[in-house]
């Protein structure tokens, strides 16, 4: 009987260790996430707030195409680099610091400055990993992310835009399909 109990204690053991493993690669896989480097395409919109239209994760510096309409209504598309990236989010965030920023506030419909939505959307990878998850805790800010990020890339990352399966995944990788009866079909009753 001793031997069965050990035998027991070993599997659960092995079993919290499984996944606490897991989380804790979870957790590094999200962080290394927001900190990898990003080319975006931020569009203005005719009330003259900014979109993230595309996004991708790239090996190179951070980068942005900025396409905005002159006042001939002509749409110009320049070339930001990192440098100029992330002197805007720092100076966002600072404002935000001192609660001057539309960050701090509730969204008020789509999009916000170019300050405002380069920040929300490259936080970590623009002024490192702790900014960014402090950002993140802030309600206001998650939603002002949201908000102003419409590209396919985020909405596959973040999971809106797709539906929800009821299949349910198992420890091991498959899936489970739950299934319900109904009364009196398997003994007659």
């Amino acid at each position: 009987m001793k031997h069965i109990q050990t035998i027991g204690s070993a599997a659960l053991l092995g079993s919290v260790g499984i996944t606490v493993l897991s989380t804790l690669s979870g957790c590094s896989q999200q962080a290394q996430e927001e900190a990898q480097n990003r080319f975006l395409v931020v569009e203005q919109q005719p009330d003259g707030k900014y979109i993230v239209v595309e996004e991708m994760p790239t090996e190179g510096p951070n980068r942005a195409i900025i396409r905005e309409y002159d006042a001939n209504g002509q749409m110009h598309e320049r070339f930001m680099n990192e440098a100029e990236m992330k002197a805007l989010a720092q100076q966002e965030y600072e404002k935000m610091q001192a609660g001057q920023s539309e960050l701090n506030r509730p969204p008020q419909g789509e999009g916000m400055g170019l300050a405002g939505t380069i920040l929300a959307v490259a936080a970590g990878s623009l002024l490192g990993n702790m900014i960014g998850n402090a950002l993140m805790n802030n309600a206001n800010f998650k939603r002002h992310a949201n908000r102003v990020n419409k590209s396919a890339y985020h909405a596959n990352k973040s999971g809106s835009g797709m539906k929800k399966s009821t299949a349910k995944k198992s420890f091991f990788g498959g899936t489970k399909k739950s299934t319900s009866r109904t009364s009196g079909g398997f003994f007659g009753g």
